[in-house]
């Protein structure tokens, strides 16, 4: 019989284990961490809301840096949430990505939005317990502007993400959010590991929040670095006064010519002409958040959620081009305005339809007919009379935005409803 030695596999044996090996990256302990304790008698909040947006993807299961980019980002948050101060200010915890850990939903708020406690927002990311799915981004960012409704104050969104796999509207959803929200709204994207793509979708985000600024996950987990970004983003020194000296008496001043004194002024910049509170601030009728002098629909109900111009648009009901049905995704919406309806059962509404520029305009004010007909058909379904409703098409004559980009076509395929009681 023909012998033979076991020499040769054993050797291919181990050279197949040690190649295994190769393939596990090491699990590298995160930095030490120390919060730093921030004196409220020198600190207060420097915004009055913010809102962290979670990616929970799959892609967020990747190695990185000896852990996982998962982990690396809930020590990110973790981390924050020790050193952040609880001064007043209100907060929320958004999850995206499925994990079956959350939500079957793509994206899921686990907090808020409540005044902020660092033990709530723990419990929020603790209900966080996977990573796993797509990257729906643009659907947490569509989803942080109904978070933040209503919201006129500073705020901050922080978004935690690898930028990895992301929608194609991620940029133009981020796009309408600061546009919703103006200079109220600063953007904060924090990166967790080194994918290009994922680099400059993040940078992008940055540059159209404006007064936010990027950063990366691992430059941040030490104490001193946390504190730096939570003291940079958060907070403000309070003033301390030192005793004036003697100063001689001046004529008090209303640089505004409002007739509320500078010192008293809340509202220091009001155009000249505007009608004004005790406190210098512009009327707020309907208390829709905008201005009488700036507002083109005066009258909004209560809850009613206006546009820059304060009229009362469906937000979630921006339609495809050249199509007037309503998707599954848009009822919430509309079952909203049933319920603002029930609540004032003497409003009548006009139900206003509105194309982009592409297209004849006789083909363009008949296509918004239908998009306004639609709406009415979907509220009298929901038992609201047809004598309370009419329905009309605008066309493409009275845009909201640009005709000239994507985005403004699409929030420019709206229907608004105008009260007419």
């Amino acid at each position: 019989m023909k012998k033979f030695t076991l020499k040769p596999i054993l050797i291919v044996c181990m050279a197949l284990l040690l190649a295994a090996c190769a393939g596990r990256a090491p699990v590298k302990p995160l930095p030490a961490f120390q919060p730093k304790t921030f004196d409220a008698a020198k600190y207060k909040s420097g915004i009055s809301n913010f809102l962290v947006l979670f990616d929970a993807s799959s892609s967020m299961g990747e190695p990185c840096s000896g852990q996982t980019k998962f982990t690396i980002a809930k020590e990110f948050v973790d981390r924050m949430n020790q050193t952040i101060p609880e001064l007043g200010q209100n907060a929320g915890l958004r999850a995206f990505g499925l994990d079956t850990g959350i939500s079957k939903k793509s994206t899921v708020q686990t907090y808020g939005m409540v005044p902020y406690a660092t033990a709530g927002l723990a419990a929020g990311l603790d209900g966080i317990t996977g990573s796993g799915g797509p990257s729906p981004m643009d659907k947490a960012l569509c989803a942080a502007g109904k978070d933040l409704d209503q919201v006129l104050t500073k705020t901050a969104l922080i978004v935690v993400s690898d930028g990895k796999d992301m929608a194609s509207k991620t940029v133009d959803y981020a796009t309408m959010l600061k546009e919703k929200f103006g200079s109220a709204l600063c953007i904060y994207p924090v990166l967790v590991g080194k994918d290009a793509q994922g680099m400059a979708l993040m940078q992008e985000l940055a540059v159209i929040g404006d007064c936010g600024f990027f950063s990366q996950a691992e430059d941040l987990l030490t104490g001193p670095a946390m504190a730096d970004f939570v003291e940079t983003v958060f907070l403000s020194k309070q003033i301390v006064r030192k005793k004036a000296k003697p100063v001689p008496v001046v004529t008090p001043m209303d640089k505004d010519n409002d007739g509320v004194l500078d010192g008293k002024d809340q509202c220091p910049d009001t155009p000249r002409g505007v009608s004004v509170d005790a406190w210098g601030c512009p009327f707020d009728s309907d208390q829709d958040g905008v201005y009488d002098y700036k507002d083109q629909c005066p009258g909004t109900p209560l809850a009613a959620r206006v546009n820059a111009l304060g009229c009362w648009i469906l937000m979630d009901l921006l339609f495809d081009y050249d199509r007037a049905e309503i998707k599954s995704a848009s009822f919430s919406e509309l079952d909203h305005i049933v319920t603002i309806l029930e609540k004032n059962p003497n409003l009548t509404v006009a139900i206003k339809g509105h194309t982009d520029s592409r297209g004849p305009k006789a083909y363009n004010k008949a296509l918004s007919l239908r998009r306004a007909d639609a709406v009415k058909q979907y509220l009298e379904s929901k038992g609201i009379s047809a004598q309370r409703l009419t329905a009309e098409g605008l066309g493409d004559a009275k845009p909201v935005a640009s005709n000239k980009t994507d985005t403004g076509r699409a929030m420019n395929r709206r229907v608004e409803l105008h009260p007419t009681e």
